[in-house]
C-alpha cells in the first residue's frame, strides 16, 4: 500500500512568510508621497472671519402664518433657509448659531480664525468712531445731569411710596365702629366667649 501521506513539497506550516524586499520598497514609495504633499501646501487658503456688512432679517415673517407642506421646496419650508447651505433650520436662535458656525464659514471660504489687529489700525477705528459720533451728542457734563435726575426721581419714588403707606395705615386706624348687634349677627363676636 502506498502512503497517501506524503508531505514532500508541500508547505503545511501555515506562516505567512514576508519579504522584506517588497515592504521596504513599499515604505519608500509612502515617504515620497508624502514629501510630494508637503511641498504642495496646503490646498484650500481660506480669509480670516470679517465683520458681516448685512443685517440679519429675523423678524421679517414675525407673527405671519403660512400653510406647510411636505413637497414645498426648501426655501419655502417652515423656519430660516440659509442658502448658502441650503438648509432649513426651524428657529431663530438656531440660525444666527448656525450662520455663525463652522460649517456656514467655511461655505462662505472663511476660516474661524480673525485677523491680529496692529496697534495703529486700533488708533484708526478709534479715529472714525469719534468722527462718526454727532458733535455734541454725550458729554460728561451730561452725565452728571442724568445722574442728578435719576436720583431725584428715586427720591420721588421713595416719598410717594412713604405717603402711601401713611395713608393705608391711616386708613386702618379709621376704621369705623360697628354695631355690636350686626357683629354678632355676622359672626364677629369672638370665639368661644359669650357675654350677655
Amino acid at each position: 500500500m502506498a502512503s497517501s501521506n506524503n508531505a514532500l513539497g508541500v508547505d503545511n506550516t501555515f506562516r505567512k512568510k514576508f519579504d522584506r524586499e517588497e515592504y521596504l520598497e513599499r515604505a519608500r514609495e509612502r515617504e515620497k508621497q508624502e514629501a510630494e504633499g508637503r511641498t504642495k501646501g496646503p490646498a484650500v487658503q481660506r480669509k480670516p472671519l470679517k465683520h458681516r456688512d448685512y443685517e440679519v432679517d429675523l423678524e421679517s415673517r414675525l407673527g405671519k402664518t403660512q400653510v406647510v407642506t411636505p413637497v414645498a421646496p426648501l426655501s419655502q419650508q417652515a423656519g430660516y433657509f440659509c442658502s448658502v447651505c441650503e438648509c432649513v433650520v426651524k428657529d431663530s436662535a438656531n440660525y444666527l448659531d448656525h450662520i455663525n458656525g463652522k460649517k456656514h464659514q467655511r461655505a462662505l471660504g472663511m476660516s474661524m480664525r480673525v485677523e491680529r489687529a496692529s496697534l495703529k489700525q486700533v488708533q484708526e477705528r478709534f479715529e472714525q468712531l469719534k468722527k462718526r459720533k454727532p458733535p455734541g451728542s454725550f458729554s460728561e457734563q451730561d452725565l452728571d445731569e442724568r445722574i442728578i435726575k435719576q436720583q431725584e426721581e428715586e427720591e420721588e419714588r421713595k416719598r410717594q411710596r412713604r405717603e402711601r403707606k401713611k395713608e393705608k395705615k391711616k386708613a386702618a386706624e379709621e376704621e369705623p365702629e360697628i354695631d355690636p348687634d350686626v357683629a354678632a349677627m355676622m359672626g364677629f363676636g369672638g370665639f368661644g366667649s359669650s357675654k350677655k
